[in-house]
C-alpha cells in the first residue's frame, strides 16, 4: 500500500512572520558568510534565507520535514517577507556545511541582551545577570564521527546552555561533542556582570578563578570534602536558618597548601 501523500503547506498554515520584522535586519549581516567558495558567483541560498527558513520551520509545527521547509519557500507570502527563492532539497541540505554556525549565536546574544527582566525591584536588582549553566546530552547521528562518545555505537552532542533566568532566554549556547569538559567550556563563554549558578559538574577551583577573573561571580555546588581556608565567619540570621543554611563564611583560599594559589575568592554559602 503506498504511504500516504502529505498536503502541500498553504501561506495560510503558517504563522510567525510577525516577528521576522525585527529578525530580518540582523540576519542580513549573515549575507557574505560562506560565499568564499562561491568562484562562479552563482549561488542562490545565502546564509540569511537559510537562517531565516530555519526559524519559518521553528515557529510552525506544521513544518515537520527538510521537504516541508522547501514546500514553504515556493509560496510568494514566504518568498516576500523572507527575502527568499523557491529553493531545491539539495541546496538546503548542503547548508548545513556551507553555513558556520559562530555569526548566528552572535545574534542570538545581542537578541538575548535586548530581553527586559520578567520583574523588577530590589530582589530583580540584586540577582541582575542571574545565569543558570547546565551541558545536556543529545544523541547524534550516526554519520557524525566527530561526535564519537563512548565508543563506536555511542555518539552525541553535547549543548551547554546559559539561562537568563530574569529575562527567562537563552543567553548563549554552544554545541560540542558529548565527552567536553563542562568547566573547560564554560570558561571559554564566561561574560563580565553575571552571576553564575552551576553544578557539582563545574566544580573546578580553576574555573572559579576564571568567573571572578571575568568580573562575575558564581553560586556553585562543591564537595563535601572540599578543603578551603575560612578569612571570615559570618552569624546566620533567623531566616536563612529556616531556609536551610548552615554556614556562611568568606574564603580565602579554596584547596590545600598543595593545590595553586587561585586568588581572591567569593562568599561561599553551605546548607
Amino acid at each position: 500500500m503506498a504511504a500516504k501523500r502529505r498536503p502541500q503547506v498553504r501561506a495560510s498554515d503558517l504563522q510567525g512572520f510577525k516577528y521576522f520584522r525585527l529578525l530580518t535586519p540582523l540576519l542580513e549581516r549573515l549575507r557574505d558568510v560562506g560565499t568564499q567558495r562561491d568562484r562562479a558567483g552563482n549561488r542562490q541560498l545565502f546564509f540569511d534565507q537559510y537562517a531565516a527558513l530555519l526559524l519559518l520551520y521553528f515557529f510552525n509545527p506544521v513544518l515537520t520535514s527538510l521537504r516541508g521547509v522547501q514546500q514553504a519557500s515556493g509560496l510568494d507570502k514566504v518568498q516576500k517577507l523572507l527575502g527568499v527563492r523557491r529553493t531545491s532539497l539539495g541546496s538546503l541540505s548542503e547548508a548545513s556545511g556551507v553555513f558556520a554556525a559562530e555569526p548566528l549565536r552572535h545574534i542570538v546574544q545581542e537578541l538575548a541582551g535586548r530581553a527586559l527582566p520578567l520583574g523588577n525591584g530590589r530582589e530583580a536588582e540584586a540577582l541582575r545577570g542571574l545565569t543558570a549553566v547546565d551541558g545536556s546530552i543529545l544523541p547524534a547521528l550516526p554519520r557524525m564521527v566527530w561526535a564519537l562518545w563512548k565508543d563506536d555505537q555511542h555518539r552525541g552532542v553535547k549543548l551547554h546552555l546559559h539561562f537568563d533566568v530574569l529575562a527567562a532566554v537563552p543567553a548563549d549556547a554552544t554545541l560540542t561533542p558529548a565527552a567536553c569538559s563542562e568547566p573547560d567550556q564554560l570558561g571559554a563563554m564566561l561574560k563580565p556582570q553575571r552571576l553564575y549558578v552551576v553544578d557539582r559538574g563545574y566544580a573546578s577551583f580553576e574555573l572559579f578563578r576564571a568567573i571572578l577573573y571575568a568580573r562575575s561571580s558564581f553560586v556553585a555546588r562543591v564537595k563535601d570534602s572540599t578543603v578551603f581556608t575560612v578569612k571570615e565567619e559570618r552569624p546566620i540570621s533567623a531566616e536563612a536558618k529556616a531556609a536551610g543554611v548552615v554556614r556562611d563564611v568568606v574564603i580565602e583560599k579554596l584547596g590545600t597548601a598543595h593545590h595553586k594559589d587561585y586568588g581572591k575568592s567569593p562568599v561561599i554559602i553551605s546548607s
